[in-house]
């Protein structure tokens, strides 16, 4: 006897079969029970979901010889015919194939004679969408109002192509996609009873690569038995698929939890190897993510997909709420861009290290560490001493000169700083950049080549100079800051900030108060939606060692209980004691770090806006051009990139 394909070997031959679909066999179940049949039944869904399946049970409950019933007795002569295809009264049509006009009026032809054995003449079209619109017209009235001994039975994947006056004159069902679960437990059962072994997560895989259709999930299995010889295993599927081993996956996420890009990249590399699919190799890290949201949610939530809930919850712990949000929400907007990209892998690269690059608590490798330029600092200090001071000497030379230069008239000494930028963007850590780095190093070069031009006395002579006109504290610093080392520059804009808000520096003795609560919170090791939430608090009262917080009412959408423990950590870091934090939510009517932020931004705002009408070129360029002062316009220099312009 010749092999019989699985998916037609395991085809269902009644409903209780049926794997799935229980909306539409309970409408159909009690339908017959309760002999309510309709003339006409449209069945709708994707390719392999057993839309034709339904509709021959359907015409075997319909002409059963014990009657018509949702139970067949599947000895009968009508119900063996039925199952083997060869019932007279059982008209299948596929309509891909006979779309036109004449193919239609043969048909129905021969519906209004009786049926020649069974109890109803069954006219089973496939693909019914098909069909030309000639075809519908000739279809449509004998669909109306059919002989009674005549029942239609419709099936297509594609319902939006048929014409309303169709649709109207039929009892619809439609059809899911299968749940990845329910695929591979049916798959357990055939494998089973066909004695041959499996590895569950090759079922997994093969349920996935089915897209939900249970046909094609059969035909995937038998490839694999064939690739397997005899089994179905996963590492064969994997390789039969083209795709990346599920635990290969888990490995990039880990690498994308602790932020090691190197490690990414060399697992990127090894996947190319397999000349993989990388649209569905993003696919799967959305899945994975999707589930590692859900577990740190509700880890007993998690469904078993390829049998690794535990590395799907031991992941959860290793990612923060944010991350595992933002990640999915680039890959799934990143995902149109590997479909457009010429290079997938390229797109598909950039697009994991565009997610790490955008990750709150990531730090490039090319960031100098405030250790770093500590080191680098104290290396520097080992250097000839007429050098150094030769270096320092042209450091402050240079910004003195650039600060000399002021738009428009200097501010007090006690007018708001730039450093307000710092304390608007609630980094409370900041690192000293790059940019900064740099621009220390060029004035150390630019001395290093001019050193032997200029005199010790001419420097004296500029920075007295300089140092006698008034100005506000951007013009010069003290003597004794002149043998700072190179790394007090990038802690220029953090100590001007506690400058700015005219509030004192704390150390980690100051007790928690409503009134010192303001200069608390600059202190703090936080960022990300915490900060946030914190900048729009006020404090309210300690009670032992748990800190009562009162979060603004206005503010407190992006607030959720798992944001708790980084703040709580946050005040453990800073006290070094056991602390809890409780927040609650209300309407807050005294000055937060936000309002006390967005206050000072206001004010050194308006004094640059004073300092613009003031001054006598700016006024001059306005009368001339016949112009207007834009307020909006003006801000900090340092705001928009430039090097001391407007």
């Amino acid at each position: 006897m010749s092999y019989q394909v699985l998916a037609r070997k395991w085809r269902p031959s009644n409903f209780s079969q049926v794997a799935g679909q229980a909306h539409v066999l309970r409408s159909l179940i009690n339908a017959l029970d309760n002999q309510r049949l309709h003339h006409a039944y449209l069945f709708t869904g994707t390719r392999g979901v057993g839309k034709t399946t339904l509709a021959r049970i359907l015409a075997k409950c319909l002409n059963c010889e014990e009657g018509v019933t949702s139970t067949p007795c599947e000895s009968c002569d009508a119900c063996r015919e039925i199952n083997e295809g060869r019932f007279i009264d059982l008209i299948e049509v596929d309509a891909a194939s006979n779309t036109k006009v004449e193919d239609t009026r043969e048909l129905l032809e021969n519906v209004q004679y009786l049926p020649s054995s069974g109890r109803y003449k069954v006219y089973l079209i496939d693909e019914v969408h098909m069909l030309s619109n000639h075809s519908f017209n000739a279809l449509l009235k004998t669909l109306e109002e059919p002989p009674p001994h005549v029942k239609f039975l419709f099936a297509t994947t594609d319902p939006q192509k048929l014409p309303i006056t169709i649709l109207s004159r039929c009892l619809q069902f439609n059809l899911k996609n299968l749940n990845p679960q329910i695929i591979v437990e049916y798959l357990q059962t055939v494998l089973g009873e066909e004695k041959i072994e499996f590895e569950e997560e090759a079922l997994w895989q093969i349920a996935s690569a089915a897209s939900g259709s249970m046909r094609d999930a059969l035909t995937l299995v038998d490839q694999a038995i064939s690739y397997c010889q005899g089994k179905v295993l996963a590492a064969g599927v994997v390789e039969m698929l083209g795709i990346p081993p599920q635990q290969q996956v888990y490995e990039i996420l880990n690498g994308m939890a602790s932020k090691d890009i190197p490690r990414v990249l060399s697992l990127i590399n090894e996947v190319s190897e397999q000349v993989p699919d990388y649209i569905h190799t993003l696919d799967n890290l959305l899945s994975s993510l999707h589930r590692i949201a859900i577990a740190q949610l509700e880890p007993a939530a998690v469904d078993n997909s390829f049998g690794d809930r535990d590395s799907i919850v031991e992941l959860a712990e290793k990612f923060s709420a944010e991350d595992v949000q933002l990640f999915y929400q680039m890959g799934l907007k990143g995902r149109e861009d590997l479909r457009m990209s010429g290079e997938v892998r390229i797109a598909f690269e950039m697009l994991l290290i565009r997610m790490l690059a955008f990750s709150p608590d990531f730090v490039s490798p090319k960031n100098v560490s405030p250790d770093a330029v500590q080191n680098d600092s104290s290396a520097k200090a080992t250097v000839d001493s007429e050098k150094k001071k030769n270096s320092e000497s042209a450091i402050e030379l240079v910004k003195t000169r650039e600060e000399a230069q002021p738009v428009g008239k200097l501010q007090p000494s006690n007018s708001i700083s730039p450093a307000n930028d710092e304390f608007e963007s609630f980094d409370l850590n900041p690192t000293k950049t790059p940019v900064q780095v740099e621009a220390a190093e060029e004035c150390v070069e630019e001395v290093d080549q001019n050193a032997e031009s200029s005199t010790a006395e001419e420097q004296s002579t500029d920075l007295e100079s300089i140092a006698d006109q008034p100005g506000d504290e951007r013009t010069i610093p003290e003597q004794s800051n002149l043998e700072q080392p190179v790394q007090s520059l990038g802690n220029a804009e953090h100590s001007a900030l506690d400058q700015a808000s005219s509030t004192p520096v704390v150390s980690n003795q100051t007790e928690l108060s409503s009134e010192s609560w303001l200069s608390v919170f600059p202190q703090l090791t936080i960022t990300g939606i915490a900060s946030n939430i914190l900048a729009n608090s006020m404090f309210k009262s300690r009670d032992g060692n748990k800190l009562c917080f009162t979060l603004d009412k206005a503010q407190s959408a992006v607030y959720s209980d798992d944001i708790l423990p980084k703040i709580t950590q946050a005040f453990v870091s800073f006290y070094d004691e056991e602390l809890s934090v409780e927040i609650e939510i209300a309407d807050v009517e005294a000055e937060t770090p936000a309002r006390l932020a967005q206050r000072l931004r206001d004010e050194q705002h308006a004094g640059m806006v004073k300092n613009f009408e003031e001054d006598g070129n700016v006024q001059e360029l306005l009368q001339k051009f016949s112009g207007t002062l834009v307020n909006e316009s003006i801000s900090e220099a340092s705001e928009r990139g430039g090097n001391d312009r407007l």
